[in-house]
């Protein structure tokens, strides 16, 4: 059996920017648009007026500023309001691959390693641009990895299965070093006409190295456990799918995109997630005083503000529990690790942490670390 760790990784990040102003301006246009169009309908009561948006309600429901997003132009569009990412040819990188291969690069120059040292890749990810061949096996080729190579989804806790994954391959020796790559384009399957959730994603790409902790070069994260839950709910949806076309309604269904019951999540994710956090530290033997840092899924600052005073048992003090939402938004399975990237280069040997995400399914996972 070999210690696993994690030696490297990296954030890819988009070059365009929405803030929350340029969010409300289009989607408020949209709103007065569609308003004007069912006047008849609204005053008759057959329909409902669409409600505005603004910078304070986004901000007050989610502590989100602003989001990075691959295309800008298509969502801020009132006509259109979805990205505009013209379709590539099959002997083109994908999007996603790209978008990976950029993090992985971060990632692996952290480490001090090339791609042909790998024999893993996991594209861990919410939404996945193919069905096959897998993403993966793509970025796999563009490394010019060895080994093999596979897809994985479990929605915003992706991150955390994918790190396990190839954890327990490291432990077990199966593998030597392996990639987890999360290329996420949330702004894919956003509703950007639904005031509820219009704010809440952004565009990113994270890339972990995982490989035996005596291979490590520079400093690393030993990885001393990992845990992994799910428990089904309908709470988080999206029904796309490749028999989407064998459905008798062929028009745009609302529920082919992100779909949640905020209420309902908040009400029972956070003792889910909190239970388990707690859990798997006594089982390792790890007290709250343990803890130097806690990376959590980036969903909802009141969210994680909760599970931080519940795991420590205190309100964390500022750069125990960072959030970087204000500036990504919430980039599922990708978030928690933007957090650990940004905030980890400060940890000293003997420093502890937890890597934490949580979302649909429902899902968690949570990976205890060690700075070496």
């Amino acid at each position: 059996m070999y210690q696993p760790a994690i030696s490297g990784h990296g954030v890819f990040t988009p070059e365009e920017i929405i803030t929350n102003e340029e969010l409300v301006q289009a989607f408020n246009s949209y709103a007065e648009r569609w308003n004007a169009a069912h006047a008849d309908q609204i005053a008759s009561g057959e329909l409902e007026a669409m409600g505005l948006s603004s910078p304070e309600f986004i901000h007050s429901a989610s502590g989100i500023e602003q989001r990075f997003v691959m295309n800008k132009s298509g969502v801020l569009d009132p006509d259109r309001m979805f990205p505009d990412l013209p379709a590539r040819a099959d002997d083109e990188p994908g999007i996603m691959a790209e978008m990976g291969m950029d993090a992985c690069g971060k990632a692996l120059e952290m480490a001090g390693l090339t791609g042909a040292d790998i024999d893993l890749v996991i594209c861990a990810a919410s939404n996945h641009e193919r069905a096959y061949p897998a993403i993966a096996i793509e970025i796999q080729k563009l490394l010019g990895a060895g080994g093999f190579a596979f897809d994985m989804n479990v929605a915003c806790s992706s991150a955390t299965f994918g790190i396990q994954a190839a954890a327990d391959m490291v432990r077990s020796g199966s593998v030597r070093r392996a990639l987890v790559v999360c290329p996420e384009i949330c702004s894919g399957h956003l509703e950007w006409r639904d005031r509820d959730c219009h704010f809440i994603f952004g565009d990113v790409a994270t890339a972990v190295v995982i490989e035996r902790a005596e291979d490590a070069k520079g400093a690393h994260f030993i990885v001393h456990g990992t845990r992994c839950a799910t428990e089904f709910s309908n709470n988080i949806r999206n029904n796309n799918g490749f028999l989407r076309r064998t459905h008798d309604q062929m028009e745009d269904r609302r529920d082919m995109q992100f779909m949640q019951n905020g209420r309902k999540v908040f009400k029972e994710v956070l003792p889910m997630v909190s239970a388990h956090i707690l859990g798997h530290m006594q089982d390792e033997g790890w007290s709250a005083d343990d803890l130097a840092r806690l990376w959590l899924h980036q969903a909802n600052k009141t969210m994680n503000d909760f599970i931080g005073k519940k795991v420590l048992g205190r309100t964390p003090e500022a750069g125990e529990q960072p959030n970087i939402l204000q500036d990504y938004a919430n980039t599922s399975s990708a978030g928690s690790i933007i957090a650990f990237s940004k905030h980890s280069d400060d940890m000293t040997p003997g420093d502890k942490g937890v890597i934490c995400s949580f979302g649909a399914g429902y899902s968690v996972g949570s990976v205890l670390v060690e700075r070496a």
